[in-house]
């Protein structure tokens, strides 16, 4: 069963469309590389289409109505939507989910000191990354320094065609004779990731680092942060630079961070583009997947349950299963990234269960790893459903496994939801060079991506 390459069929008034998506995509991309960024971008544009922040609603003990619409936030760092639907809402929701934390390297809380006139940033990385990518390519900084006064900071540093980039250094090959037998997982060791930051002393000072000193002088005249402020900071080191079309053919996008960012985008374009329909639509843009969906803002946190509940309690107050049968009765895209197939490492992939660039959204009916371990496994019932809407709308699609069977395998969010009893399966857009600090995907499954999430929530009963 070969799916067909989209690009062969699309017309130019969907060609126009795909550019203008692409451009909002990239855009999107660009100035979300954090997950606090990421929900600040969702939450305004939300906000732009007259969604309002549902604590608002419970405090104000105000009602809610079909093609009423609501979000909430979790400590800035996750975000869900809501569209009332006409429909009980014990009935169920169509759902989108994705994440929008990416790998990265983070910031120790005591980080900065020096060493033979050079200052750096100590550092600890963040899900699965090969670090041997991440050297002599230029970084950037992000993230939030909350000041005991409660103020907080916002920090973006190497960004700006002025800004000066960070990097983390690597041996020069003309001594690298011993670096160069390691196995790649320890030719760059994770405490030898540290972040070149400075090398100019502090003059007229007593202090007996200068080149940590002139750092903090910079850091205390820009952004008023003082050295135990790194103690209270949220500051990530993630590539610098915008999201680039690949190829002489300008058809792929290259970009940090497109696992899961171009899922999250693309589902929050279709949630906030969709039509009230009987059923209450949703879209879960959640932390913590790459380091286990854990903690208060990962998806096995209670937060969206709680949400649930509470958004069950205004509608159907004397309902008191309302919230449970609800998610019972839910239907989800857990929308998370595939493996594209590469040619040149053949080897890892099974060709007749890969996906491809440019046949459009990938479903994968179970991921996990060797025997299906840590996975949802999608139920045949459901899967025909899905054919039908994306047969129905002409949506271009394909399913796929990741990698041969015992190669290795990945986790997503889906198994935390279907522990609710919903029908849930992963979906996406097939990226290549998954979890390096540039990623490549098509632009045409990008587009078939939002053209699937949008059917979905209009058409899945």
């Amino acid at each position: 069963m070969i799916r067909e390459n989209a690009w062969k069929s699309y017309t130019s008034k969907e060609l126009s469309e795909m550019d203008v998506l692409i451009d909002r995509y990239k855009k999107c991309i660009d100035m979300g590389k954090t997950e606090r960024e990421c929900v600040k971008i969702a939450q305004n544009m939300a906000e732009n289409m007259g969604y309002k922040n549902l604590s608002k609603i419970i405090e104000e003990k105000s009602v809610l109505k079909a093609g009423d619409k609501v979000y909430s936030v979790m400590m800035e760092k996750s975000i869900v939507l809501f569209n009332i639907g006409a429909e009980d809402f014990e009935k169920g929701m169509n759902i989108l989910g994705a994440h929008i934390d990416s790998p990265r390297i983070d910031i120790k809380q005591n980080p900065l000191y020096e060493n033979s006139d050079l200052a750096y940033l100590d550092t600890h990385y963040y899900g699965g990354i090969k670090k041997y990518q991440w050297v002599t390519i230029p970084l950037a900084i992000h993230g939030v320094v909350a000041k005991k006064n409660g103020n907080l900071v916002d920090i973006v540093i190497g960004e700006e065609d002025s800004d000066p980039v960070l990097v983390i250094s690597d041996l020069l090959v003309h001594l690298a004779q011993d670096q160069t037998q390691k196995k790649a997982s320890i030719v760059i060791e994770g405490e030898n990731m540290d972040v070149l930051v400075g090398s100019k002393p502090l003059l007229n000072s007593d202090d007996k680092d200068l080149v940590k000193a002139n750092i903090l002088y910079i850091l205390k005249e820009k952004y008023g942060i003082d050295e135990e402020d790194f103690l209270s900071a949220e500051l990530e080191i993630v590539p610098a630079g915008k999201a680039r079309d690949c190829g002489l053919d300008r058809s792929m996008v290259m970009a940090y961070g497109q696992d899961d960012r171009v899922c999250a985008f693309t589902s929050l374009f279709a949630m906030l583009e969709g039509k009230n329909t009987n059923r209450t639509t949703c879209c879960i843009l959640v932390d913590k997947e790459e380091i286990g969906s854990t903690g208060a803002t990962g998806m096995q946190s209670m937060f969206f349950e709680d949400i649930v509940s509470e958004i069950a309690n205004i509608l159907q107050p004397d309902v008191p299963l309302a919230a449970r049968r609800a998610l019972r009765n839910s239907a989800m895209l857990s929308s998370d990234v595939s493996a594209a197939y590469d040619p040149l490492y053949s080897s890892v992939f099974e060709k007749r269960n890969s996906a491809y660039f440019g046949r459009g959204i990938v479903f994968n009916k179970y991921t996990g790893s060797r025997g299906k371990s840590g996975t949802n496994d999608a139920n045949a019932e459901y899967i025909a459903s899905l054919r039908k809407i994306m047969d129905d709308n002409k949506i271009f699609f394909q399913t796929a496994e990741l990698g041969k069977v015992d190669q290795g395998g990945g986790g997503t969010i889906a198994h935390i939801l279907a522990r609710q009893g919903m029908r849930v399966i992963d979906s996406g857009v097939a990226v290549m060079s998954m979890h390096a600090p540039y990623e490549i995907t098509s632009k045409a499954d990008i587009y078939e991506a939002y053209k699937a999430y949008k059917a979905f929530l209009l058409d899945m009963k």
